[in-house]
């Protein structure tokens, strides 16, 4: 056999190996990242079955802030019947602003704080959003270094190869940056 039909050989199946363990890679960053978000979504699901508890808890102090109280459900089953994950991330970031209003609306009520149903729903439900921060970092960890590998030389040649598209991040949107305002 020709020397360079050994070369040729060699080229080939180095070229083979790379666009293997590239798409391998990908796969395994992609899969990653459903994991990720599959994390915040079990978290969501502790939170939601929570959320009805702390609605009637409060009910029972604020009969008037009805508004609030379905805003939230709202939120709740709006994430419940979300299609897609843009979806999911939208009616979660509502459902935040939601509960974070009821905490507020806790503040008002002095009986309420010293409910102990209150006060145990109050903690299961802060336990919860700290895990749900955790798993949306992880998750946008993991988006990170799928995105990068989908746009970075050479792995994005065989990203575009194999039709790998970009996940989106975990963001938060502008109203959940500011200071939640109660109104009486």
């Amino acid at each position: 056999m020709p020397v360079w039909a050994i070369i040729l050989i060699i080229v080939l199946v180095i070229i083979i190996l790379f666009v293997i363990s590239t798409y391998n890679g990908l796969v395994s960053s992609r899969n990653k990242v459903r994991d990720q978000f599959s994390q915040i979504d079990v978290q969501l699901k502790k939170r939601f079955d929570l959320i009805p508890n702390l609605v009637e808890t409060v009910k029972g102090y604020a009969k008037h802030e009805s508004d609030t109280f379905e805003k939230v459900i709202q939120a709740r089953n709006g994430y419940m019947s979300a299609k897609d994950d843009d979806a999911k991330i939208k009616a979660s970031k509502e459902l935040s602003s939601g509960i974070s209003k009821i905490f507020a609306l806790a503040e008002n009520y002095p009986e309420l704080k010293a409910n102990t149903n209150f006060v145990d729903l109050q903690n299961q439900l802060k336990d919860v959003e700290e895990k749900i921060s955790y798993a949306r970092q992880f998750y946008n960890d993991s988006v990170l270094m799928y995105n990068n590998k989908i746009e970075m030389f050479p792995s994005n040649l065989v990203a575009s190869m194999f039709h790998f598209t970009k996940e989106s991040f975990f963001e938060a949107e502008a109203q959940e940056k500011e200071n939640v305002k109660v109104q009486f």
